[in-house]
């Protein structure tokens, strides 16, 4: 394991090899004795972009890492599966020294994995997080307008294309403020384009409704009710299948961890705590 000069905000990078795997994780300690916050993000976001929602959780402790072939994780030799993530990162958490449980929020494509290392590895995943997610591939679509400019990286590698397509694709916020937009691209690294491919591979006919049901962990469903990406009505499903859940909509799109981080880190921080909201 090596520790890297650079720093995201108060997140120490490490660099660690699972496996042959090298993968660029985040790490903030919290100051309690609570479970750390595993994020798992959005296809093809490194972990730079949800800097403002991990500043706004407080005290709580966080691991994020680059998913295999996005930010700073090399790409892998092979495609993968979100059964295979989910195994690797179970190998992670050894490493870092949690063997205990830990707290899960996944984002988006992240939200798939979420709920697969929580079906994984049930014991090690105490509450679980769903954010502007979906249970895969059986689920409300996008309008084709919006799938058609998600089928490639552009909107990572080209800041003019992101500022014209990002307001349909994100919503919410960002079809009000464009500078939303281009302080978004500043934090991006743009992923390779095999990267990209193997993350689209890896959903490619999951989903997890068959055993959705037998999820035993208290469960926070979180939307945009402005998401063009993941129509509201899919964590209305997520939120009626999981047996411990509750929705939680704000008035925002698909991005809204970010663009209303102050609003909703309190949200997350009370019900990793225990407390109602």
């Amino acid at each position: 394991m090596n520790n890297e000069s650079a720093s995201v905000g108060i997140m120490d990078i490490q660099t660690v090899d699972i496996d042959g795997q090298l993968l660029r994780v985040g790490v903030r300690h919290g100051n309690d004795a609570s479970p750390p916050l595993l994020i798992f993000n959005g296809i093809g976001a490194n972990l730079e972009l949800v800097e403002p929602f991990v500043e706004a959780l407080g005290d709580i402790g966080v691991i994020i890492f680059d998913i295999p072939g996005v930010g700073g994780s090399p790409v892998p030799l092979a495609p993968y599966r979100f059964s295979t993530l989910a195994a690797l990162t179970g190998k992670l958490l050894q490493r870092l020294g949690h063997d205990g449980p830990v707290d899960v929020l996944g984002v988006s494509w992240g939200g798939a994995l979420a709920q697969q290392f929580a079906r994984h590895d049930s014991r090690r995943c105490r509450r679980l997080i769903l954010a502007s997610t979906s249970p895969g591939v059986i689920m409300v679509p996008a309008s084709l307008s919006v799938l058609s400019k998600l089928i490639g990286p552009r909107r990572y590698t080209d800041p003019a294309y992101l500022e014209r397509v990002g307001p349909e694709i994100y919503g919410g916020a960002y079809r009000r403020d464009p500078e939303l937009l281009r302080e978004h691209s500043r934090h991006m690294q743009a992923p390779g384009g095999r990267g990209y491919l193997y993350q689209l591979m890896a959903a490619w006919g999951w989903t997890s409704l068959p055993w959705l049901w037998t999820l035993p962990q208290s469960t926070l469903v979180m939307h945009g009710d402005d998401d063009p990406i993941v129509p509201l009505s899919n964590a209305k499903m997520l939120a009626a299948t999981i047996r411990q859940s509750e929705l939680y909509v704000i008035d925002d799109g698909h991005l809204f961890l970010i663009t209303r981080a102050k609003e909703v880190g309190p949200v997350v921080r009370a019900f990793l705590r225990g407390n109602a909201r």
